[in-house]
């Protein structure tokens, strides 16, 4: 709880990934994904009930194994691949309300393919949100200028051209204003924002930028880099 406001925690985690099977039971360091999140979410104390939103019976106990109720199973119809965050934070919101008996003024989503993040930025992320009277706030991290918009190009059948018509006038990273992406450690709204504005985001959205490296997995190869990095903060190389 936060200055009296009840705070949920979702982790969504679907059985039926096609980039990698199982992906949120894929061990990284040792843990499955899916009981990463979970043991995250435990040291968040802003943090009143965490649950996990899945489809899987493996990934429901992975997920209670670390620490996170599986209190229901999700619906059939909100496990397919074009599935949006609203429709899953949503029904767990709604299920786990009905089955507690009270109602949660903040719901948290953490997705188990950001297996770097930290509690401290978590809980970052939800006192940014209480404080700034925010709608949302999201973690984002700063976009390498290499893959800045400005920068990016089209192919279409053989042929080249600028993403942006912008990109022509661009001839050093220094002209470029810089961008972020979201990097999964944290997403954070009110229960108005998800339920009446019915987003995810909301009219008005904070921004939390987390320091550091932190990569979303979608492949074998970010699973890999995963790997690497932890194996060399283990021994000292670079920082945490």
């Amino acid at each position: 709880m936060i200055d009296g406001l009840r705070v949920l925690a979702v982790v969504p985690a679907r059985g039926g990934s096609k980039g990698i099977a199982l992906k949120n039971l894929r061990m990284v360091g040792g843990r499955p994904l899916v009981a990463l999140a979970g043991e995250v979410a435990l040291c968040v104390t802003e943090i009143d009930r965490r649950v996990v939103s899945t489809d899987h019976p493996e990934i429901a106990r992975a997920a209670r194994s670390a620490g996170l109720d599986a209190p229901f199973m999700r619906p059939v119809e909100l496990s397919g691949d074009r599935i949006g965050d609203w429709d899953v934070l949503a029904n767990a919101l709604q299920q786990t309300e009905a089955l507690d008996t009270v109602s949660y003024d903040i719901i948290v989503m953490l997705q188990p393919t950001s297996p770097l993040r930290k509690a401290e930025d978590v809980s970052a992320v939800i006192r940014m949100l209480v404080d700034g009277h925010y709608d949302s706030v999201w973690s984002v991290s700063m976009t390498d200028s290499k893959s800045h918009p400005l920068k990016q190009l089209t192919v279409r059948d053989g042929l080249m051209d600028y993403w942006d018509a912008r990109g022509a006038n661009v001839i050093a990273r220094q002209q470029l204003e810089p961008v972020f992406h979201r990097n999964g450690v944290a997403y954070a709204m009110t229960r108005s924002c998800l339920l009446d504005q019915r987003t995810i985001k909301g009219a008005r959205a904070g921004a939390y930028v987390v320091a550091g490296e932190h990569v979303s997995i979608d492949t074998e190869w970010e699973i890999e880099l995963i790997e690497f990095m932890l194996t060399r903060a283990a021994r000292g190389l670079v920082g945490g």
